[in-house]
């Protein structure tokens, strides 16, 4: 493989079925779906952690969670384990970010030359309410997630125009700028993220009369697992929309899924007017999906499909086009990806890498291979694990049963199969697999333990729940707005 540049692009909560080229008969993402007509869509990609800060972290690390120590939403990374971009800086080439990073600060030693227009966590703490694991209040924000719904705009959408400008600015101006060794541009994208406002030019798509309801949405289709439950009860944004409010949501997240992708489509433009389109590949994920409803969920924390899978498209140079490719992927892969693309060198630390690249999987490597996901954030009172095999789905959770789903034959998850006699097998050789990775048990005590003690470094549980929560990050220069 040629060694290139690479634009990396992230959304944050896109749900993978929310893409045209993956079969969604009412979104419109015509600039994604051209990518992916032009190089490879990978069909079964997911996330390592379904929630943005432990997500963002096992991405830039290649680590799982359990394994890098980001647990969750108040335990951003901060450049402690190294990542794939402190592995090219050390070799020259320049590393530049653009927009969400979701890190502590921009002064940690983060693994870019340059942050622009970065987002951190609030205040460099984060979500301290989602550390509260034991007998969980409900969390107050969920309110403003039935408020903010709708036709208009918000300071999410303004801040990814302006991503979209400063990448097509930087590809204009500094692109050009450093000889023949490759570099890597990360552009972070906010949307489609609640709050679920769209511009009235993508909302406007979607007439609420036409809009498809989520599956599984009636009280009696609802997953009864004590897992689901207790989130509900968490984070209960269901409870405070009718059926006027649903619809709304979901026209909001369609038009922000094509907002996204005029955006993204901006970028690929300035990389083709700039000449740059021979000599740079372009990779496109999300850091997790987005429940929309299905099964009376909203947003993410759960190993279900709406939320734990993730698009993953790659294409440029070298990449052959209209490929599809049914090999499990997950994003500890782009790690090892991205240091391939440019032609650097792995870090003999890197060996334990979990991931594989990319460029390997889309050319037929270990199609048997499995991927794995864990949990340890808000709404969790159990910590809960996922291993896909093949056409098998098994959702572990500490102290609670387990889920086994045949993907195949059950592709809306509605049927666990951990019960099966006819299963058993299935399900205890998932389940040894699973140790293979981690110990459920001894890392979910390593969790609490390190978030019991961030709690009381913060004044203690009345502390937090006094401080309150705020539903989702601010943009840079807004004010975050604490609901306690």
């Amino acid at each position: 493989m040629q060694p290139k540049n690479l634009v990396f692009i992230m959304s944050d909560e896109h749900n993978a079925a929310f893409l045209g080229a993956a079969g969604h008969d009412a979104v419109r993402t015509p600039n994604l779906d051209r990518l992916a007509s032009s190089g490879v869509l990978f069909e079964n990609a997911y996330t390592n952690c379904p929630i943005c800060v432990p997500a963002r972290a096992s991405f830039a690390t290649g680590r799982y969670v359990h394994d890098c120590g980001y647990w969750d939403n108040a335990d951003p990374y901060d450049g402690a384990v190294p990542g794939w971009g402190h592995r090219l800086m050390e070799q020259g080439h320049r590393v530049v970010s653009i927009g969400k990073l979701h890190y502590r600060d921009t002064n940690d030693p983060n693994g870019f030359d340059d942050e622009i227009v970065p987002l951190h966590v609030v205040d460099g703490v984060g979500d301290l309410g989602g550390l509260i694991r034991e007998d969980m209040p409900e969390r107050k924000a969920a309110r403003k997630f039935a408020r903010d719904i709708g036709r208009g705009e918000s300071t999410y959408t303004a801040y990814d125009r302006r991503i979209a400008a400063e990448a097509a600015r930087w590809l204009e101006e500094e692109a050009h700028n450093f000889g023949d060794r490759p570099w890597v541009l990360f552009v972070s994208f906010v949307c489609p993220h609640f709050p679920l406002i769209a511009p009235p030019e993508f909302y406007d798509l979607y007439p609420e009369a036409e809009i498809p309801w989520p599956a599984l949405y009636d009280e009696a289709d609802r997953p009864t697992h004590p897992y689901y439950e207790a989130l509900r009860a968490c984070i209960n944004y269901d409870a405070y929309l009718d059926d006027d409010g649903v619809r709304k949501a979901v026209a909001g997240y369609l038009g922000l899924c094509s907002f996204l992708d005029d955006n993204i489509g901006k970028v690929l433009e300035a990389v083709e007017r700039t000449g740059l389109g021979e000599d740079t590949r372009i990779i496109y994920t999300s850091d997790h999906g987005e429940a929309l409803g299905k099964r009376g969920l909203w947003g993410k924390s759960t190993m279900f499909e709406e939320s734990a899978a993730v698009p993953l498209i790659m294409a440029g140079p070298g990449i052959d086009a209209g490929r599809r490719v049914e090999t499990l992927a997950s994003l500890v892969d782009c790690h090892p990806t991205i240091v391939d693309c440019v032609g650097a060198n792995r870090h003999p630390d890197d060996e334990d890498l979990p991931g594989r690249s990319l460029f390997e999987i889309a050319e037929g490597a270990d199609p048997d291979r499995v991927v794995f996901s864990e949990y340890h954030a808000a709404g969790a009172a159990a910590a809960n694990y996922m291993l896909r095999e093949g056409r098998y789905k098994l959702v572990a959770f500490v102290a609670m049963e387990p889920e086994l789903f045949d993907m195949e034959a059950d592709p809306d998850e509605a049927c666990n199969l951990a019960g099966d006699p006819g299963h058993a097998e299935v399900l205890a050789r998932l389940e040894g697999r699973l140790r293979t990775i981690c110990d459920p048990e001894v890392v979910d005590a390593h969790a609490r333990a390190d978030q019991a003690a961030t709690i009381a470094k913060h004044g203690g549980r009345e502390a937090v729940l006094k401080r309150g929560d705020f539903g989702y990050s601010p943009a840079p220069g807004q004010t975050p707005e604490f609901a306690a």
